[in-house]
């Protein structure tokens, strides 16, 4: 089943104003694929996962299901939320077949099908019992069996295993995997846990405030990441000030570079470096000098903190450098990430007056409105004219 966003919004009425919960969502998915969507609460997840569903109507633009616009719940999108809602008073056998008998579809064969996963997710010996007499990944699977015998075309998952414990997660991460991978259908799974996202998917969608920031594969995604907030989001990373002084050459904490990406000549950036692409030597061998101000061992590496003046630059490394060390810091070119600036922006809504002065924030303000089109021009009654020659009435 293939799904298709153009320009979808969804906005909110609060008490203070209206709230845009999504902004002009753009992207695709294959039949077959996994999908998974990051970010922070309240970016807009689960909005994106309710629009799929036909739960939500988006305010602009549209949702498509093979081509046809999404204007309620069509049954073929099955939908595991966060908790596992399974109605306590019930059997397992009858949690599972609830979907069944709601679409007066528990006939003998579908009855079946419903055998056949839960001997193949290892609950067919807990049928009879109650749902509290399962443990929580149990309970997980079960919910997640409840949705596969519906058989949907795809399978939206909003933060399904958010209350499980570490452990727990895991194991359902592999089995979750498997699962999209032998049955074969779409798979959207939306969760805040980046590592989550990078295990599991065949693409990542990053969102922050409303907005996609990136699509790309998992590599992509933390090897390339388009802007600051994705760079800081999706694994960690040391993010600096910076200022391009030359052909593919970056001034960074009061050291010159050399980069792979190119930027024109004073310009501002942000500089993304990875704590895994940071290598330490013995003080004076490298490019810059600093100190090791802290040390901690996290596993399966010593996760450091070098002083460079009041710069703090974040080492992973598999050897330690004890505490008050002198070392020295080498970055190579390819390891340097350049991306443009972001500024912090507010915005408004707004509308455009006779003339040509444009009205938010409850005041009127002077505006050049021919920005809104490349190339246009105001003519002597106020009209905006296209390079093509177009009269616009704003």
């Amino acid at each position: 089943m293939k799904i298709e966003l153009r320009r979808a919004a969804m906005t909110y009425q609060a008490p203070d104003g209206e709230v845009a919960a999504l902004r002009d969502a753009t992207f695709g998915v294959a039949d077959g694929e996994f999908v998974s969507i990051v970010g922070p609460s309240g970016c807009g997840k689960s909005t994106l996962l309710a629009l799929i569903a036909g739960i939500e109507h988006p305010s602009g633009g549209e949702v498509l299901v093979d081509g046809e616009p999404v204007r309620a719940p069509t049954g073929k999108a099955g939908l595991m939320p966060q908790r596992d809602q399974l109605f306590d008073w019930r059997t397992i056998w009858g949690n599972v077949t609830l979907g069944l008998e709601v679409r007066h579809e528990n006939t003998p064969a579908r009855r079946d099908s419903v055998h056949d996963l839960l001997e193949q997710y290892q609950l067919s010996g807990f049928a009879r019992k109650l749902p509290n007499q399962l443990s929580g990944g149990m309970r997980q699977r079960c919910a997640l069996i409840r949705t596969l015998a519906t058989s949907p075309d795809v399978l939206l998952l909003d933060e399904p295993l958010a209350a499980l414990d570490l452990k727990l997660r895991k194991d359902m991460q592999n089995e979750l995997k498997k699962i999209q991978q032998a049955i074969g259908i779409t798979f959207i799974f939306v969760t805040h846990d980046q590592e989550e996202a990078l295990s599991m998917s065949d693409t990542v969608v990053v969102m922050d405030k409303g907005e996609i920031q990136q699509i790309g594969s998992p590599i992509d995604i933390y090897n390339e990441p388009k802007n600051a907030f994705v760079a800081d989001f999706i694994g960690e990373s040391n993010i600096f000030s910076g200022t391009m002084v030359g052909d593919k050459k970056v001034r960074f904490i009061n050291k010159v570079f050399d980069c792979v990406d190119d930027f024109p000549k004073n310009e501002k950036v942000d500089v993304v470096v990875r704590p895994e692409d940071v290598f330490l030597v013995d003080e004076g061998k490298g490019q810059v000098d600093g100190v090791i101000s802290s040390s901690i061992f996290k596993g399966v590496h010593y996760e450091m903190v070098v002083m460079v003046g009041k710069t703090e630059i974040v080492v992973q490394d598999t050897i330690e450098r004890k505490e008050g060390t002198k070392c020295s810091v080498i970055i190579r070119p390819d390891d340097i990430h350049i991306m443009a600036k972001e500024f912090d922006a507010n915005r408004y809504t707004g509308y455009i007056t006779k003339k040509n002065t444009v009205c938010f924030a409850g005041g009127e303000f002077e505006c050049d409105v021919t920005q809104l089109y490349e190339g246009s021009r105001l003519d002597e009654e106020g009209y905006l004219i296209t390079k093509e020659g177009e009269k616009i009435d704003l």
